[in-house]
């Protein structure tokens, strides 16, 4: 027999069930949704104040102790390197190309030096960061050259004589030029000035077939000048300075050292002073400096390992004294 089937009925089929967006938001403004909120017990606390404690403490120490074995010479050698009759007067000294501008400086070694040994310069109150300074060049200029005419954000090192130049913008006009030569006793230390940039910045962002062009040939010379013959992803000593820095006081390597310097040695150190920071009372540095698994010398990491470690074990302690004095 059969038996006519009606419109189903099933409780599973599907329903529409309208949800009021305003109460979850409302529950969601009076912090009133589900939520995990644990209760701190003095004992979780304390072991975990404890706990931070051991292990930033070791991590502090080896990283200051890596610090510390990272020997550096820093000799200031821009106010010493001008003659007694323009000391007041630097920059009409810097400014006379007539005048020699070659300094001897002597250096010595107080720890024993393992190679590479890094050479920078070091410049103070340059703030190579400011707005307009950063945005004075043309990166798609660096990378073409000519076939580029992107460079409306060079000025005013866009163009001289109606002629392009490149590489443009304050950036590069301002190149650092002051040179080193170094020497122990009667031998000419080799300085290595290579792969002294970025691989990725000499690979991807210099052009290997733009070559400079009417640079530095204004009647208002910036920095140093660039061989016409060699193209910018060679020209190592410009892609570093183009990196520009965040602070005013700064580093950029120089060359290397692939030689040891033993404790004692008297390094005489040859400069060509010519790069202008008496203008807005700047002041250069030069720096020797070996490195550690870390890096360079920076005292920082360490130290702020070491508070935040100690820190935590003291907290820990006190926090432990008022649980077994006034017990909860």
């Amino acid at each position: 027999m059969e038996i006519a089937s009606g419109p189903s009925t099933d409780s599973s089929a599907a329903r529409t069930i309208p949800i009021d967006s305003s109460s979850i938001l409302d529950e969601f403004k009076q912090q009133n949704l589900p939520a995990c909120k644990p209760v701190l017990k003095p004992s979780y606390v304390i072991t975990t104040f404890f706990l931070l404690g051991f292990i930033f403490l070791p991590i502090g120490l080896t990283t200051l102790c890596a610090s510390r074995t990272v020997v550096e010479i820093v000799d200031r050698y821009d106010s010493e390197c001008v003659p007694g009759a323009f000391r007041g007067n630097k920059v009409s000294f810097i400014k006379d190309s007539s005048l020699p501008k070659n300094c001897s400086r002597i250096l010595k070694v107080r720890k024993h030096m393992k190679a590479p040994i890094y050479i920078y310069y070091q410049l103070d109150n340059y703030y190579q960061n400011h707005r307009r300074y950063v945005k004075s060049r043309s990166d798609q200029q660096l990378l073409h050259g000519l076939k580029s005419s992107n460079t409306g954000s060079c000025e005013p090192e866009e163009s001289n004589n109606g002629l392009p130049v490149v590489p443009c913008g304050l950036i590069a006009w301002s190149l650092f030029n002051d040179t080193y030569t170094l020497i122990r006793g009667t031998k000419k230390l080799s300085i290595n000035r290579k792969n002294i940039a970025w691989k990725s910045d000499r690979d991807r962002k210099f052009g290997k077939q733009v070559y400079p062009h009417n640079f530095q040939n204004g009647t208002l010379i910036g920095g140093g000048k660039l061989d016409p013959n060699i193209p910018l992803s060679d020209q190592e000593d410009l892609i570093v300075w183009m990196r520009t820095a965040a602070f005013p006081s700064f580093r950029k390597l120089y060359g290397r050292i692939e030689e040891d310097l033993k404790a004692d040695d008297v390094i005489v150190v040859h400069l060509m002073n010519n790069y202008n920071t008496y203008s807005f009372g700047g002041k250069k540095k030069l720096v020797l400096s070996t490195s550690s698994w870390l890096g360079g010398r920076n005292d920082f990491l360490g130290v702020a390992y070491i508070s935040v470690g100690g820190s935590s074990i003291i907290l820990s302690i006190v926090f432990l004294l008022f649980h077994i004095k006034i017990p909860r």
